[in-house]
């Protein structure tokens, strides 16, 4: 029988070579210039993209003077990029026929995505009905899946909401009642 060998465990050569402050520098977000062909919208989402004044009116605005705000993307696992906010800013590169975009890459689980876009949308002057009901829908679900005992040592649900339902929380992040939220589902 082979004998085994110890293990020791080393530290990662970035540790060895490079200052604190360089690997707090590494792990900041940046802001970079992603090719739209790499940009996939996120499947799902609830809020539409409308050829209308308002889009003409951005797109126009981007040819001029550019994208102020970056879009925020995550990675996915074929090394492509998901698109979590900013798909109207896409519409309007894609309508001036730009190749890249400005995008900040967040490490970020479906469910983390999923109510970052709402929370980014409801913001919005005009959202119809069904985009409301889609995105509450969405939201919910996102969060009762985190809340979700994954192991023996995760904390249940109601410890997590501090013993508020999960609609009541949507609606009181959107300005709602928990019966409104629950109507709009």
């Amino acid at each position: 029988m082979a004998k085994k060998l110890p293990t020791f465990n080393l530290p990662a050569a970035d540790a060895l070579f490079t200052t604190q402050e360089q690997r707090d520098e590494n792990a900041r977000e940046k802001i970079l210039d992603i090719p739209l062909s790499e940009i996939d919208n996120f499947p799902d989402h609830p809020f539409l993209v409308k050829m209308d004044a308002s889009m003409q009116a951005m797109a126009d605005s981007i040819k001029i003077i550019g994208v102020q705000t970056p879009a925020v993307v995550r990675r996915k696992d074929d090394g492509r990029y998901e698109l979590v906010s900013g798909h109207r800013r896409k519409r309007a590169c894609e309508l001036v026929e730009m190749d890249s975009m400005p995008c900040i890459v967040r490490e970020l689980t479906y469910d983390e995505a999923v109510i970052m876009i709402v929370d980014a949308n409801l913001q919005r002057e005009i959202i119809l009905p069904s985009e409301k009901a889609r995105s509450y829908k969405m939201k919910l679900e996102a969060m009762k899946r985190q809340g979700q005992r994954s192991d023996l040592t995760s904390t249940p649900l109601a410890g997590k909401l501090k013993g508020k339902e999960t609609a009541e929380i949507v609606g009181e992040a959107a300005g709602e009642s928990k019966d409104q939220v629950r109507r709009y589902i």
